[in-house]
């Protein structure tokens, strides 16, 4: 063939439409696709919009092919891509590829997580010849706050906490230029222009120094508790190894016994005390930072003083922001470069939320003087800053787990910084539902076609505070997505603050409130995340949810459940065999009334007053167990807990919630593996519609090692819920086991059940993206809603 010929066939430039969806804006998308593009000498443009990034591409071909393959597979690290599309183009784009202004619409694109400081931003951070040297607020666009000062969408400078701050002509050539990493990059800053630091005694007057940084560093080494100013609030913060100091700092919140986490440099800074796996190390190192729950090693609380008493775990996390970094590297001595990044660094600062009395987190400058200043004598100085919070945002809370199905998994204590706001996958799409979650742990969830958006954890509704903390919640979520609900799920506890605002909201909105059972809403959260729309075995195990019938006469106090849930509907069809709750919700807090209401149920009432003659209600509580008065039933696994923990000794009031578990979990892990014989297997599951767990209680009751005991508790608990729900499963034909409820938390009896029922042949299904306890509730209420909805029921 002559070359004209080639020439005259060859075919020429197609043109297409590509629409991104999904993480894509404030994570240097347009960029990467603006180099693509010349890489693959296309022509075109790439805009943000409300609905994520809208590329026009022309070209050959196999170059179009190429660009629509790498958009996924070579995406910036913080970018999550949901779904590409494309479309013919009928005209070519003039020659050039080129970034245009973000377009205004209709929002369906999210916004991303805040994300801790990448390795590039380190680099410049302790460099001495980088102009960001030091500087307390530096980012790009793989790195950085994003939700926390975002206060609409899209996601550009003029809606974040950073409209206020005019950029100085370096940093503005940054911004401007595709090519460089900081092109867009909303909290672009430099000490010339951006956000400044300063430190101020506890009555919010400025303190005169050098450098705030290694001034705060000595006042941290002399002992002081410091709030810092750090991404979604302000944080406590100590010397992790002073014990005085934690002492100081356990007195002043009022928090005798529940554990702090600590902040590390890296991960060889902690292996002295802590436990580190692979997928551990992995969690610590993510984007999101969070808290890490690790084995403590055998000399962790000598060496770590009040920092996690009697727990066998200890919360870990790595520097999030840049100012985290700066105090490392201050007491390491200012070295140049990053070798020391992963040296063994000494310090180990305690990192707790502050706030007072479980009040929502600090988020403003002028709030934290008056709730945590002087007059309320949490802090002795404040290092602030002058770039706002937008949404208050706690740390994450998390913890590794191996999977049989997928390896390492991380399971959440607690989602928020990090982690939200990224949205759920759905099963199928559906109408927007909003959902309020319950009482404890509270989050609010709001769906948007196949997409859930978990709210930030907002914590327990027992005060004003935290319930105006979950309004401002919804209103946020309302705000950045522009969403208005189809209806408002909720709890069916009458009383719980989330109930009735859902109520409220749906009156206010002209739509359906729909309330969904508890459990059932456990449960739906873990078939909503794992894209399961068939019937499954439920079994929900947790510590108290408001029950929906009394055909089973066990009133409505559940908390140990089997049920079968189809899409929005759920059966009952077992439970645990009823406790006696002695004085209602006092029980839930005093262990050993669980435990004498064990000992009354095995005959043994007259050993009530004798063991636990240390208790001055013991008489009082044996009475109104033998007249059954103040004594309502409850199925709920955690008081069965309690129980264990009570008959043991390990536990007779607690300090915080869940905390009896939690020590009954650390006593089962220290003491190694038991073997539960098969006499005691039986007499647990003799009935098909309930696990009796008395016999089991009756081993306890004499039991004199307080860690054989524990760990007997949990071999026997695990081996007879495996056979119970395998037993339902094969009478209800149902292959697919979900597991939801705190109690799931507990890592040993997990990873038993999970083993136990998968060799039986189930299939087993557990929370992997929102919390398994209540911070999952709104996610499970607003798949079971809009099941209902689309059902018509």
């Amino acid at each position: 063939m002559r070359g004209d010929d080639a020439a005259v066939l060859r075919p020429g430039p197609e043109a297409i439409r590509i629409r991104v969806r999904g993480l894509v804006q404030g994570v240097g998308y347009r960029p990467f696709v603006y180099r693509l593009a010349h890489e693959l000498a296309l022509d075109g443009s790439v805009r943000n919009d409300g609905e994520g990034v809208e590329i026009d591409a022309a070209g050959p071909r196999s170059a179009l092919d190429a660009l629509l393959a790498r958009l996924r597979s070579d995406a910036p690290p913080l970018a999550r891509v949901c779904r590409i599309e494309s479309a013919h183009l009928a005209a070519l784009p003039a020659p050039g590829f080129r970034i245009e202004h973000s377009v205004h619409g209709a929002v369906t694109t999210g916004i991303t997580p805040d994300a801790a400081v990448c390795t590039d931003c380190l680099a410049e951070l302790f460099d001495p010849a980088d102009r960001r040297h030091r500087y307390p607020f530096i980012n790009c666009t793989h790195c950085g706050p994003r939700f926390t000062i975002t206060g609409a969408l899209p996601y550009d400078r003029p809606n974040t906490s950073m409209a206020r701050f005019a950029q100085c002509p370096a940093c503005q050539r940054q911004y401007d230029d595709p090519l460089d990493r900081r092109f867009h990059a909303q909290p672009n800053a430099c000490p010339v222009c951006g956000p400044r630091l300063w430190l101020t005694a506890a009555d919010g007057t400025r303190i005169d120094c050098d450098d705030v940084i290694a001034a705060t560093v000595d006042r941290i080494a002399r002992g002081d508790i410091v709030a810092i100013k750090g991404l979604g609030g302000f944080q406590l913060v100590c010397d992790a190894r002073n014990a005085h100091a934690v002492a100081r700092l356990r007195a002043r919140k009022h928090r005798d016994e529940k554990p702090f986490a600590v902040m590390v440099a890296n991960v060889a800074s902690i292996l002295p005390v802590a436990q580190v796996s692979e997928a551990d190390a992995a969690l610590l190192a993510a984007s999101a930072a969070p808290i890490v729950l690790l084995p403590k090693r055998a000399r962790c609380d000598e060496a770590l003083a009040g920092i996690a008493p009697g727990l066998g775990e200890l919360g870990v996390m790595l520097p999030t922001a840049p100012l985290h970094w700066l105090l490392f590297h201050e007491a390491a001595g200012r070295p140049a470069g990053r070798a020391w990044t992963t040296e063994p660094q000494p310090l180990l600062l305690v990192m707790t939320s502050a706030n007072p009395g479980g009040e929502p987190l600090v988020i403003a400058n002028d709030e934290a003087v008056a709730r945590l200043g002087a007059a309320a004598g949490l802090a002795d100085a404040f290092v602030m800053h002058d770039r706002d919070i937008l949404v208050r945002c706690d740390d994450s809370v998390v913890r590794s787990a191996p999977s049989a199905a997928c390896g390492p998994v991380p399971v959440f204590v607690r989602r928020a910084r990090g982690y939200t706001p990224a949205p759920i996958a759905l099963p199928a799409s559906g109408p927007s539902v909003l959902a309020l979650g319950g009482f404890l742990k509270n989050t609010a969830c709001l769906t948007r076609g196949a997409e859930a958006f978990l709210s930030q954890h907002i914590g327990d509704l027992d005060n004003a505070a935290s319930c105006e903390a979950l309004d401002g919640a919804v209103a946020h979520l309302h705000t950045v997505l522009e969403l208005q609900p189809e209806a408002v799920a909720h709890d069916l506890h009458p009383d719980f603050f989330s109930t009735q605002l859902a109520q409220r909201l749906a009156a206010q909105l002209g739509v359906p409130a729909i309330g969904v059972q508890h459990h059932h809403a456990h449960i739906a959260a873990v078939c909503a995340e794992h894209g399961v729309t068939a019937p499954v075995l439920g079994l929900a195990l947790d510590g108290v949810g408001h029950g929906d019938d009394d055909r089973f006469a066990t009133g409505r106090v559940w908390g140990g459940e089997l049920l079968r849930v189809d899409a929005g509907d759920c059966v009952r069809i077992g439970h645990l065999q009823p406790l006696a709750l002695p004085g209602g919700d006092r029980a839930a807090r005093e262990p050993w009334r669980m435990a004498a209401a064990v000992l009354h149920a095995l005959g043994r009432h007259d050993d009530i007053a004798r063991r636990f003659a240390a208790q001055p209600a013991a008489g009082t509580v044996a009475q109104m167990l033998a007249r059954d008065l103040r004594t309502p039933r409850t199925t709920s696994a955690g008081r069965w807990f309690d129980a264990a923990a009570g008959l043991l000794g390990l536990r007779a009031v607690m300090a915080y919630e869940g905390q009896a578990a939690m020590l009954l979990e650390a006593a089962a892990a220290a003491h190694g593996e038991v073997a539960a014989d098969d006499a005691l297997l039986s007499a647990m599951s003799a009935s098909d519609d309930r696990l009796d767990l008395l016999p089991l209680a009756a081993r306890l009751a004499d039991e004199p090692d307080a860690g054989r005991g524990a760990a007997l508790f949990h071999a026997a608990l695990a081996e007879a819920l495996a056979h119970w729900t395998a037993r339902a499963a094969r009478r209800h034909a149902l292959d697919t086991v979900c597991l939801g409820g705190g109690v799931f938390l507990n890592r040993l009896l997990t990873q038993r059940l999970d083993a136990r029922l998968r060799a039986q042949g189930l299939r087993v299904l557990t929370a992997a993206q929102a919390p398994v306890n209540d911070g999952g509730l709104a996610l499970g209420q607003a798949w079971a809603a809009m099941q209902r909805l689309m059902q018509g029921t």
